[in-house]
Order: structure tokens, then C-alpha cells, then sequence
């Protein structure tokens, strides 16, 4: 993405401290311009986070909470627009499945993983982007939104049901931002990532380079970054409530492998 494509604008990423597409984002958007705060559940994460995007010649500030917590995730917001001194774009990117909860058939996923998996896929976004909404309206400046989803929750998801409602739930939030808010200058979209080279990724025993993908690869989380900056900048302006497939091509060929 073009150094300056979000000169000038504030933002506050979730997850930002964590190498794979949240570390990507972050050092993608200090590179295009934007002041940062990079909000984690671990402390010595976001702080690192900051510090390198600073190095990029950008103003930038750590944070550190729970996504379980509405109060934490009201404080990110809200301290986050305090340090910049406003706040122009929320990003999400925590989440994901089989860090948290093993794979397993629907009848067989317990109850309180199925709870896990959308506090940390859906019902922070959902109550993260509610705390935005109302920071952008007081402003009086619009703002934009852009959400980590996946392929997942574009197609029926075997061994993977909670996640793949979750992400589904993402994109229906986006949409509904777009239909509630976009009169008020306000965008939402999210970004549908296919299978993602990430540290995390790889360590679950995910292939660099997986038969199924039209392309011949995973992504790399940089490819990932690039697409959160082009939604999060005036270069996607009349875009919202839409869901950008990043994916190498595999939900054009599909179907996806059913995993058992």
C-alpha cells in the first residue's frame, strides 16, 4: 500500500500486538501514515507494537485489556481518542478458533467453548464498534471500521460451526452498520481471509502451501494488512457493509475442504 494512503488519521487496533495479520495491520498502517493505538491482552506486546510503529515516524501508544471485558473495550476507545486526540478508524483483529478450542463435529462442541469462540469472534466487535459508533457521532467526523473475518463464515463450516456463525455474525454486523450509519459519514467492512501463513497458524500444523487454493499458497499476513489499509482509507470511500475476500482464489474454485 502507498506510503500516505492514511496520513493523518488516528486509529485503534485490537489485537494489534500479536505477529500474524494484527502485528501486519499495525505496521502497515504506521507505514501509511496513521497515528496508532495498539490495544492487547498482553501488555509487553502492545507496548513493543507502539514503540516499533513509533519508529516509522508516527505517534503511537500501547494498551493492554481483556476483549472479554465491556469495560476494557470502552476504555480502549476511550483512551485511545484521549492519547491521539480522536479517533478516525477502529480495527478488530483478535479472534480466531483453534487457539482457543480444538475442532470438533457440532453435536460434540460444548457449550462454554461455543461461548468462547463468539466473545472472541463476534460479541466484542459487536460491543467494541458500539463504543465507536458512539465516539464518531460525538465527533461529528465520520469514521470507519474494519473487521478481521474469514472464508469460514461464507460457507458451511464442518468441524468449525461455532467459528464459522460467529464470522458470519461479523459480516452481517458490517452490514448493518452501513444500512444504520452511513448517513453519518460512518463505514464498516471486513476483511474474509482464507488460510493465513501466521505463527499461530503454522504452529496448529496449517501448510504453507495447501492443494486446495487456487494460487498455490496460504497468504501472508502483509497481503492481509494491505487489504485492512485499503478499506480503512479514502481509496475505498464508497465502500461499506461489504465483505473483501482475501483468499488466493479458493472460494472462487470451492469448495472448501471439510477438514475430516
Amino acid at each position: 500500500m502507498a506510503p500516505g494512503a492514511l496520513d493523518g488519521k488516528r486509529a485503534l487496533i485490537i489485537g494489534g500486538g500479536g505477529e500474524g495479520i494484527g502485528r501486519g495491520i499495525t505496521r502497515a498502517f504506521a507505514a501509511a501514515g496513521s497515528d496508532l493505538a495498539v490495544a492487547d491482552l498482553d501488555r509487553q506486546r502492545a507496548d513493543d507494537a507502539a514503540v516499533e510503529a513509533a519508529a516509522a515516524g508516527v505517534r503511537a501508544v500501547g494498551l493492554a485489556g481483556d476483549v472479554r471485558s465491556r469495560e476494557d473495550v470502552d476504555a480502549f476507545v476511550r483512551r485511545s481518542a484521549e492519547e491521539l486526540g480522536s479517533l478516525d478508524i477502529l480495527v478488530t483483529v483478535v479472534g480466531g478458533q483453534l487457539a482457543f478450542v480444538p475442532a470438533v463435529p457440532l453435536h460434540e462442541i460444548a457449550d462454554d467453548d461455543w461461548d468462547l469462540i463468539f466473545d472472541l469472534n463476534l460479541r466484542y466487535v459487536a460491543r467494541v464498534v458500539s463504543a465507536a459508533l458512539g465516539l464518531f457521532l460525538e465527533q461529528g467526523t465520520g469514521g470507519t471500521i474494519v473487521s478481521v473475518g474469514s472464508i469460514t463464515g461464507t460457507a458451511g463450516s464442518p468441524m468449525q460451526a461455532a467459528y464459522g456463525a460467529a464470522k458470519a455474525g461479523l459480516a452481517s454486523l458490517a452490514r448493518s452498520v452501513a444500512a444504520e450509519y452511513s448517513a453519518d459519514g460512518i463505514r464498516m467492512n471486513v476483511i474474509a481471509c482464507g488460510p493465513i501463513a501466521t505463527p499461530v497458524a503454522l504452529a496448529a500444523g496449517a501448510s504453507v502451501a495447501p492443494e486446495w487454493i487456487p494460487m498455490g499458497r496460504s497468504g501472508t499476513s502483509d497481503e492481509a494488512a494491505n487489504a485492512a489499509v485499503f478499506l480503512a482509507s479514502p481509496l475505498s470511500s464508497y465502500i461499506s457493509g461489504q465483505s473483501l475476500v482475501v483468499d488466493g482464489g479458493a472460494s472462487a474454485a470451492g469448495p472448501f475442504p471439510h477438514g475430516r
